[in-house]
């Protein structure tokens, strides 16, 4: 899933992660692949990952970053 340039995509139906890539090169791999229902979004702010449910409710995101190999992109 790619996300947004405010580091949030709410889903529009029930979908499967298991990496969030950025347009700068850069990816959060969660430790376990998750399932987003319609209207959940992920928030990523920093080296943090956010779940934000439909309602407002927000839990943590275990994992980490990943640097993706591409020409032009900047490295961490």
């Amino acid at each position: 899933m790619r996300l947004s340039d405010d580091g949030a995509v709410a889903a529009s139906r029930l979908v499967l992660i298991d990496e969030f890539e950025t347009d700068d090169g850069y990816a959060f791999v969660p430790v376990r692949p998750l399932f987003l229902a319609a209207g959940d979004r992920i928030e990523l702010a920093g080296q943090k990952a956010e779940l934000v449910f439909v309602d407002g409710a927000r839990r943590p995101l275990a994992g980490g970053w990943e640097t993706r190999c591409r020409a032009g992109v900047r490295r961490r």
